[in-house]
């Protein structure tokens, strides 16, 4: 049910693509409380970016999750940057990251909602 969405203006090497995914799964998994099998990880390299009027490296972050607590979404957001600097040398003061609480009932999977 977690869905994290990464888009980042840098292009990465396939196996250090696969690093991050993993990273960011075990620990959406771990930060959120969720089991792993439920969680999903995307990641958008070298889309065109501009961000406070310049090209240097950047990300837009999606977290959504069936209750997301709002007390978290600090934490979380340490979580993230810290992710994308160590893997991706993109500094925190790049990235934006939005957060959404999805209602059960709007999240589909297996034929049914949550």
């Amino acid at each position: 049910m977690p869905y994290l969405k990464i888009q980042m203006s840098r292009e990465l090497e396939p196996g250090k693509s696969k690093a991050l995914l993993a990273a960011a799964s075990q620990r959406m998994a771990s930060e959120l409380g969720k089991p792993e099998r439920y969680v999903m990880v995307e990641l958008t390299s070298n889309p065109a970016m501009l961000f406070a009027g310049t090209d240097e490296p950047a990300a837009f972050v999606e977290l959504k999750s069936i209750g997301l607590p709002a007390g978290k979404t600090k934490a979380l957001s340490q979580v993230l940057c810290s992710l994308l600097q160590d893997s991706a040398g993109i500094a925190p003061a790049r990235v934006y990251i939005e957060f959404t609480d999805a209602a059960g009932g709007f999240w589909g999977w297996n034929s049914s909602t949550f």
